[in-house]
């Protein structure tokens, strides 16, 4: 055959193939644009929210040291490297990323070195002839084989696009697993100094008691005072032993969650004593700083699995297109090792091979309505954490701001309160008042003393969790 005869027979071929490309392209195209997201991330900007670029490293800084508690910091950098849930965020993390390298080695030419030994008897009545039939043969192969499919499409890259969005999500989760360990950390101390305080409260009440019951003893046998004020004073120390030894079980079961945190066993905290009144509180902002939420972690993470969705709905569009493959090998094959490397037994071959999606039961369909719906899912879950994370910055700065309010009103109740027992003390040790009145005003003591403690351990907590709301900083610390 002629070499023009030769290309006149290809060119049938030719234009066979590149008119099904053609086709399938064209079919492609159309098969699919009626498929598209119906959400979309604008949620945050409407709402003053700065949306974080991917390119936007996390917040890091450890807020925890405006506190200027020592042991505070110890334990939360312990915590940090030891805690179950920071290795398990870290280990997310890790496997997210060895995913983004795995994929991004698709796009690479494929070469692998094959050796094969086979050992056949070949039947002597089967499709090979003389002197194959009838003997058992040793066939050996030697060779490189390489393969290489060409992203002419974008799938490849819209894969690994995806895949490093999800490594993104993931070192965000990382730092909201952080963010959220060293707040939690933070309230469990300050729960435990609250109780603390509470202790020293009630310790005093009852120091107070006894005081005040050696007092009437002494009336009563002075005959100012009857048996009645002499029961009510004993009567009133077992209460305050209860109250002591209520408030005792609760500071073990704080400590105990609190070791739990820090990844530590039930009694390795017992000797830890906070002392609330030493933890710096910082002051309170004056409206809620919306622009500053997209620092968070999970608004970053939220928009990269946004992205991340969106690169899997673009390789599942480009799934309509042609794939392009190039296959090569070149090695030896001999019949005999013997043989192996003789001239002779050279082999190649290349072998560049076109596959062209036609008809598949609308499985391609389906697959990218499937990624569709999933990108809607994430920007919904997207302006989902947009919507929580301004209510929740908007609720603990209201309550860090009512907070402070009612501490002052309530440093002026304790004040009256203390200045009226101290008052009616006076009077009963006088003779001018009842042991009743002198036990009303102690009652009115305690519980302004209480709520002073209360009220300094919530102004603390409701900062930390403010910190959370605000992604790991302080409002002033965000610039």
């Amino acid at each position: 055959m002629s070499k023009s005869s030769a290309r006149r027979s290809w060119r049938p071929l030719a234009l066979a193939v590149v008119s099904s490309a053609t086709l399938a392209m064209m079919s492609g195209c159309a098969s699919h644009q009626d498929i598209q997201a119906r959400t979309s991330t604008r949620l945050a900007a409407d709402l003053g929210v700065k949306e974080p670029s991917v390119r936007e490293a996390t917040n890091a800084d450890p807020w925890w040291r405006r506190l200027g508690d020592a042991q505070l910091d110890a334990l939360i950098t312990q915590a940090l490297e030891d805690s179950p849930s920071m290795s398990m965020a870290q280990a997310r993390m890790a496997r997210a990323q060895a995913q983004a390298r795995y994929v991004s080695g698709a796009d690479e030419p494929q070469v692998q070195l094959t050796g094969e030994v086979e050992r056949q008897r070949y039947s002597a009545l089967g499709l090979f002839p003389p002197p194959l039939s009838g003997h058992p043969i040793t066939l050996g192969t030697l060779q490189l084989e390489g393969s290489w499919e060409l992203d002419l499409f974008g799938r490849q890259r819209a894969e690994l696009d995806a895949a490093v969005g999800q490594a993104r999500a993931a070192e965000a989760d990382s730092e909201a697993a952080r963010v959220l360990l060293s707040t939690q950390l933070v309230r469990a101390y300050v729960q435990l100094g609250r109780l603390l305080a509470q202790r020293d409260v009630i310790q005093r009440l009852l120091t107070q008691r006894e005081e005040v019951l050696a007092l009437v003893r002494q009336r009563v046998q002075a005959g100012l005072d009857t048996a009645v004020e002499l029961k009510q004073g004993e009567g009133a120390l077992p209460d305050a032993r209860v109250q002591l030894e209520a408030v005792q079980e609760q500071i073990v079961l704080a400590r105990h969650a609190l070791a739990a945190l820090a990844g530590k066993g039930p009694n390795s905290l017992d000797a830890l004593s906070p002392d609330l009144s030493a933890l710096r509180a910082q002051s309170a902002p004056v409206q809620v700083p919306v622009d500053l939420l997209g620092r968070r972690a999970d608004i970053q993470a939220a928009l990269w699995r946004v992205e991340s969705a969106g690169h899997q709905t673009e390789a599942a569009r480009a799934l309509f297109y042609p794939n392009v493959n190039l296959v090569a090998f070149a090695g030896v094959n001999a019949k005999g090792l013997d043989r192996l490397f003789d001239s002779g037994s050279q082999q190649w071959g290349l072998m560049p091979a076109v596959h062209l999606p036609l008809f598949e039961g609308g499985r391609r369909r389906a697959n990218l309505q499937g990624r569709v719906a999933e990108q809607d899912l994430a920007v919904a879950q997207y302006q989902q954490a947009v919507f929580d994370a301004v209510r929740d910055a908007a609720d603990q700065i209201t309550s860090v701001q009512s907070i402070e309010r009612q501490r002052r009103e309530q440093a002026q109740a304790q004040a009256s309160a203390e200045a009226a027992y101290q008052l009616a003390l006076q009077r009963y040790r006088a003779g001018l008042g009842t042991y009743l009145t002198v036990l009303s005003a102690e009652s009115a003591v305690l519980n302004q003393r209480r709520a002073a403690v209360d009220l300094l351990a919530r102004t603390i907590d409701t900062q930390a969790a403010l910190v959370r709301a605000l992604g790991g900083s302080f409002p002033g610390d965000a610039s």
